[in-house]
């Protein structure tokens, strides 16, 4: 199994098991291939080591991902919640931030459903 930026790749065609790495998806996957001269429809483990050292030189060099990338967006969030804007108030609270409604919907940022007894007379 390929290990690459710290990710166990599946043993799947290249531009698909690149995709497993946090911070690239199926274009960026694409032009690494492209750039690394790899028929993007091998599989992972029948490259040779010579090209897996590219792939790994490659993105390594020339993409941001895992712990990195993960950590800039951290740090723009908090930048956000520092700075305390609207998109900043929205992450404190846990709500959607894109302006989708939230009188239905929104579970997913809401969480699990806070049921409040009805009124008493």
């Amino acid at each position: 199994m390929a290990r690459i930026a710290g990710v166990d790749l599946p043993n799947k065609h290249v531009d698909i098991a690149l995709t497993y790495i946090f911070g690239i998806g199926r274009a960026s996957a694409g032009q690494i291939c492209e750039k690394a001269a790899i028929d993007a429809k091998r599989l992972i483990n029948d490259l040779s080591a010579e090209e897996l050292n590219e792939l790994r030189r490659l993105i390594e060099n020339d993409y941001k991902v895992e712990g990195r990338l993960r950590t800039e967006v951290a740090l723009n969030i908090k930048r956000l919640m520092d700075i305390g804007c609207y998109r900043g108030l929205r992450h404190r609270k846990g709500l959607p931030i894109r302006g989708q409604r939230t009188r239905t919907n929104a579970r997913t940022r809401k969480g699990k459903k806070k049921t409040v007894a009805g009124k008493k007379k």
